[in-house]
């Protein structure tokens, strides 16, 4: 089986866990609405203000600097209720939305030390980029890359073992260099599935411009909520997978039936020493 289409199959299997809990995918939705409340909270203020010009103070920029953080934490706590969920179906349990972010709740403070480095990192990838040139940036985005990598099972251990977010970094880095194979082939794959079911929503958007009038204005409504609920859905799908290779890394299998065993042997294959 080809990287490409042994990532599609993964995507499959994560998909038959998605139908079993369609709901899941109001998880990212509402983390991408709690988002949006909490950047109208910090933005708004600074423009009222008039500290929202072009050069950014000190006290607007330490603002925006903790916006930054509070937004990485929200995202990372529904990821994790997606974790959460998502181990809790593997284990041949019956997940809802409720038990799925007070799985979250439970490890709330140990995701915020983990939100906060991975907020600076970030922050620190973004400003080097914004500064070197071609060369640089494509620097920047190969320690980019290597950073989801190394970091990929981290939210897993923190949500399903409990650990801390130092403890989960050395223990995911750990389980990439015991293990290799097709995860980062995977992680393209789920970019892939995510690009494609977002080509709908694009496509009738510009279609629907095109035509102009009220068609325009329904063909836009049409496909933003498209483009959310894939995106919604790739997320999801993600946090499924992340779940599943986390079981498969440390115990060698999954606790369903579905996810194919030969499938995560490709994806996650054991290194010959």
């Amino acid at each position: 089986m080809s990287r490409i289409a042994n990532s599609f199959a993964l995507a499959r299997s994560s998909w038959h866990v998605l139908k079993a809990d369609k709901e899941l995918i109001l998880l990212p939705i509402i983390s991408g609405i709690a988002s949006i409340i909490i950047a109208a909270t910090f933005i708004v203020p600074i423009f009222l203000t008039g500290q929202g010009g072009a050069t950014v103070g000190g006290s607007s920029l330490l603002v925006l600097l903790l916006m930054y953080f509070v937004l990485a934490y929200i995202t990372i706590f529904f990821n994790a209720a997606l974790v959460s969920a998502a181990n809790e179906r593997l284990e041949g349990g019956d997940p809802t939305i409720g038990s799925a972010i007070r799985g979250a709740a439970r490890r709330a403070g140990k995701i915020v030390p983990w939100a906060l480095l991975s907020a600076t990192v970030s922050v620190i990838l973004r400003a080097i980029e914004e500064r070197v040139g071609l060369i640089g940036q494509l620097i920047v985005g190969a320690l980019g890359l290597a950073w989801s990598v190394l970091t990929f099972l981290v939210l897993p251990i923190i949500v399903i073992e409990g650990s801390g977010a130092g403890a989960a970094f050395k223990k995911s880095g750990s389980l990439l260099r015991s293990t290799w194979g097709e995860n980062l082939a995977a992680q393209v794959g789920m970019g892939l599935v995510g690009f494609l079911l977002i080509l709908p929503g694009v496509a009738v958007i510009i279609l629907g411009i095109s035509a102009g009038g009220t068609i325009a204005a329904v063909a836009l409504l049409i496909g933003v909520i498209w483009i959310i609920i894939a995106a919604a859905s790739v997320a999801a799908l993600s946090a499924i997978y992340q779940t599943a290779l986390y079981h498969f890394a440390v115990a060698g299998s999954v606790p369903s039936g579905y996810f194919d065993q030969n499938a995560m042997q490709m994806a996650f294959r054991r290194r010959r020493r």
